[in-house]
């Protein structure tokens, strides 16, 4: 290196160094709000509520005639599209954040302080906290004025415990003082959401607006309007004499950006667990932020700032040495240690928006996904035919999808840093540095030494692409064709060797674009890493798609859009038949013999509908008595396979003939 350039060479001004670095140390912090005793009260104010609120389940199964367990054993119905989603994606968020500060802290547990035994009460808090936030959520399941007041002075005590801790003891030891503060920022944020969410659920009870019926799901108009916008007559799009043209530049990026941005639309909701899954991802995205520049950042400022001139000395001992001038290498040190820090930082930040551009297209992409299958295109979906019916990995999967996103989400985000991280330094310290400063340009000095090889590949690729275009290819009529057929073969050959040595840049191309690609979409679920004719090797795809199984199997649009109108008609029927009990005996008595015929003719028109929707439902041919002596080759996609049956059918009717003959 050039001592006189390096100090010629004037280093943009960066913080003072101090003569003595002063630490601070935060100690530990003990709120007024004790945390041991604030979850000793609000654990049995959470179990009173689940008593007060199962009494009320009870009744009301009593009270309609039902048997069973409560149903307040289900917290809410995750294949109810119709629902309000607030409730649910707010408790979600709360249980990840605390989930985030559980693992960190010394203590995952407030109840005890054994540091020996921390795996074990681990395993108990990762079933502790979400028995104490279920009350949260179940205030909201019955539909009930009472469920609303508890579920109000509950998210109260949270919210308001919450954020007197976090004024009490905004600085902690843990990481940084300020890591606790801003990890309980999306805590309290859901908190503050559930907080006035339950009063206005109450204010509507009582204003008479909000509707508890339990079976709101089926009878909502949003069913009905999906199946109304299907059979909706489009109108035949305009044939234009430029439909074969190809878009220009600009249209096609602004395609390109259409395709991550969502745009909400009338005639789709997103399923629950879809909904709280984004929310989930966002927050994971902000946890996982935080962390990363928390655990880096402190400590190269504290590096940046601890520099002196003793490390001439260390480098000296490496056989490096910067500058005569100590004070000089001090400064090129801080320098080389800001740009490190700036890298790191905006390697997170790259991540962290290339995340959010994935998370978008995530959203559209699902939209596409379940669109697709409600239609029945399976194989713009899956690439295969598959059957769309419930199966244990189904199940399995559909129960811990919005948990593995959140999982895959936070270990992408920490491999991408990594290797952005990596690129950016390479970047900085071998490409911009060097040509910035004019000296150590090794890895330019290499590529020049290699200029003949390069301009060999160059000139190879050139001459291919141009007697391609001119000497090769002839348009006759509108019509391509090859020519000159004997000097292709010839240059073919020729040219063996030099594309031998192209093929292998090629090579180390691929591999550079399918790791890029692979970590960049690291955290999708929705997309497989692999090729589509492997792709059920992917545990992430497999997950997501044995996912829209359950979604579309119990949730499409058009079968609850179907046994809503059957229940309006018996609902129809049933108040029908108590008006004319109320009439008069002697009208009842003449209009009886009517009233039976315009009833029963409704009836078996209601059964020949129901009979004609169940016949080929996927989901309940494995339960038919006469379907279940069948094979499972007598089955495809979850229907009868008719080729399958006759021919079953036909070997059958050749046994009894062959026993006929023989007896």
């Amino acid at each position: 290196m050039d001592d006189d350039a390096l100090m010629d060479y004037e280093y943009p001004e960066l913080d003072p160094l101090p003569s003595k670095i002063e630490v601070e140390i935060i100690p530990p912090c003990d709120p007024t709000a004790d945390e041991r005793l604030y979850h000793i009260c609000i654990a049995a104010i959470s179990l009173v509520v689940m008593l007060i609120l199962a009494i009320l389940a009870r009744r009301t199964k009593l009270g309609k005639g039902q048997k069973g367990l409560p149903g307040l054993l289900s917290p809410v119905n995750f294949l109810d599209h119709t629902q309000h989603k607030g409730l649910a994606v707010a408790v979600f968020g709360v249980l990840l954040c605390k989930l985030c500060g559980m693992v960190i802290a010394p203590n995952p547990l407030p109840f005890s302080t054994d540091s020996e035994n921390k795996q074990n009460w681990m395993i108990l808090a990762l079933f502790y906290y979400p028995a104490l936030y279920y009350p949260l959520l179940a205030c909201g399941t019955l539909h009930n004025k009472v469920g609303y007041v508890l579920g109000s002075l509950l998210s109260w005590t949270h919210f308001g415990v919450q954020v007197w801790q976090k004024i009490d003891c905004p600085k902690t030891p843990q990481i940084h003082k300020y890591y606790s503060l801003f990890s309980s920022l999306p805590q309290i944020a859901c908190l503050a959401f559930l907080s006035f969410q339950y009063p206005l659920l109450l204010f509507k009870g009582l204003k008479g607006t909000e509707k508890s019926n339990a079976t709101e799901d089926l009878n909502s108009s949003y069913y009905k309007d999906y199946v109304k916008r299907i059979l909706k007559k489009k109108q035949p799009a305009k044939i234009s004499t430029s439909s074969t043209e190809k878009p220009k530049l600009t249209q096609r990026i602004i395609d390109a950006v259409k395709a991550y941005i969502y745009t909400p639309e009338d005639v789709f909701r997103f399923p629950l667990k879809l909904a709280i899954s984004g929310v989930v991802s966002f927050i994971s995205l902000y946890q996982m932020a935080l962390l990363l520049v928390l655990l880096v950042v402190p400590t190269l400022q504290s590096a940046r700032m601890g520099v002196d001139e003793e490390i001439a000395m260390v480098l000296s001992g490496f056989k490096i040495e910067l500058s005569p001038d100590k004070a000089e290498v001090v400064r090129i040190v801080v320098h080389y240690i800001w740009c490190v820090e700036v890298s790191y930082i905006s390697a997170m930040t790259l991540a962290c928006l290339i995340n959010l551009a994935m998370l978008m297209r995530s959203m559209v992409l699902h939209r596409s996904n379940l669109k697709g299958l409600y239609r029945g295109d399976i194989y713009n979906v899956y690439n295969c035919q598959r059957s769309i019916r419930p199966s244990r990995p189904a199940l399995v999967c559909w129960m811990g999808y919005t948990s593995f996103t959140a999982a895959h989400l936070c270990f992408g985000m920490i491999v991408q840093t990594m290797v952005f991280f990596l690129c950016l330094l390479i970047t900085v310290f071998l490409i911009i540095m060097p040509v910035f400063h004019g000296q150590n340009l090794i890895l330019f000095k290499l590529l020049w030494s290699m200029w003949p090889f390069w301009l060999m590949l160059l000139l190879a690729v050139v001459l291919q692409h141009i007697t391609a275009r001119f000497c090769f290819i002839k348009k006759t009529a509108g019509t391509r064709d090859l020519d000159n057929r004997g000097s292709l073969f010839l240059l073919t050959y020729l040219l063996f060797p030099v594309n031998v040595l192209i093929g292998v840049l090629l090579g180390l191309w691929r591999m550079v674009i399918t790791a890029l690609f692979n970590i960049v979409h690291l955290g999708r679920m929705d997309i497989s890493l692999l090729n589509r004719n492997v792709e059920a090797f992917d545990p992430a795809y497999r997950c997501y798609a044995h996912y829209l199984k359950i979604e579309v199997s119990q949730s499409h649009p058009v079968m609850k859009a179907f046994c809503g109108m059957l229940l309006q008609s018996a609902g129809q029927e049933g108040s029908a038949a108590q008006r004319a009990r109320d009439a008069e005996e002697g009208i009842q008595l003449v209009q009886e013999k009517k009233q039976l015929r315009v009833s029963s003719a409704k009836r078996a028109r209601g059964h020949w509908q129901l009979l004609y929707t169940l016949v080929n439902n996927p989901s309940l041919v494995g339960t038919r008595k006469h379907f279940q002596r069948q094979t499972t080759e007598s089955f495809l996609n979850g229907s009868l396979n008719r080729t399958a049956k006759d021919g079953s059918k036909k070997e059958a009717g050749t046994k009894e003939a062959e026993e006929a003959a023989s007896n």
